[in-house]
Formats: C-alpha cells, structure tokens, sequence
C-alpha cells in the first residue's frame, strides 16, 4: 500500500497525467516580458504565482522537517512584493526551487513512513504535507496556464 501510495502521490506532484500540465510545463519558454503582467481581470502575474507556489511549498517543506517551526505572517511572507520579478535570473531561481523542493519533499517520502507524525505536530503527517503540496500547486499550475492563455503565450513554444 505504501508503495502504491507513494508512486502515485509522485506522479501527480512531477505533473505525470496527461490530462494535466506539470509546474515545467506551465512555465517553459514564458516571454520575459510577460512574466509580470497581470492579465485585465486577474491579480496576479505569472511570477507572483511562481513564487507563491515556491513560498508555501518552502513553508510545507520546513513544518515537515523542522522540531522548531514557526509559520511566516500570513499573507505577507507567501506571495512576492511587486508582480514584476526584481531580476531575469530571480524567475529561473524560482522556478528550479519548486522542483527542487519538491524533489526534496518526494525524497523524504520515499524515506519515511507517510503515515509518522512531522516533527511538529501530533496528528500531522508527511502524507497530509506532501497532499497539501500536492493540491496547492495543481490550483496554482492551473493559474499559471490560464495566465498564459489570457497573455496569448499558451501553449509554451516546444509544446505548440
């Protein structure tokens, strides 16, 4: 069961179903300049959700790992200051965070018994982490794509 549990829990954090678009296929080949453009009626920019996504992922990643957690101020600490990137290299750091982190997160599932207790709470679990991740980036990848679509840049270029 575990196995089977895990397997299918990493296949749905890598993007791994046709029927979605995995976090690199939604931010492949994104045009610099509409990496902070908030589309009419929306408000928030593809980077905004970008580092959102990699802000609370963080956040989850610590409250599994750490005896000594303590939350950010919400919403302050999770979503960026500005929707524009402050740099062309701060939207690729961002970006190869979430994977890693995510990576990190996938790891320490296949380590552990998903059904243990974090470190922080009694009841909570690394598999009720790794759902949360799971959920909040899947809501979020779909942001991101109806983003794209609405900036006329969907599909990415190497997937058209």
């Amino acid at each position: 069961m575990h196995d089977a549990l895990r397997q299918h829990i990493r296949k749905s954090l890598i993007g791994d179903f046709p029927a979605h678009a995995s976090f690199q296929d939604a931010v492949a080949d994104w045009p610099h300049g509409q990496r902070g453009v908030r589309p009419e009626g929306l408000p928030y920019s593809g980077w905004e959700l970008v580092e959102h996504i990699r802000l609370a992922q963080a956040d989850l990643l610590r409250y599994s790992q750490n005896d000594d957690y303590a939350p950010d101020t919400w919403p302050a600490a999770y979503w960026p200051d500005a929707p524009i990137p402050p740099s062309r290299n701060a939207w690729h750091t961002s970006c190869e965070t979430v994977v890693a982190d995510r990576d990190t997160l996938l790891a320490l599932l296949d380590e552990s018994d998903p059904f243990e207790p974090v470190p922080t709470h009694d009841t909570h679990t690394l598999l009720r982490s790794a759902l949360i991740v799971l959920d909040h980036n899947a809501y979020h990848i779909g942001q991101l794509v109806t983003v794209r679509r609405l900036l006329g840049c969907w599909p990415p270029a190497d997937t058209a």
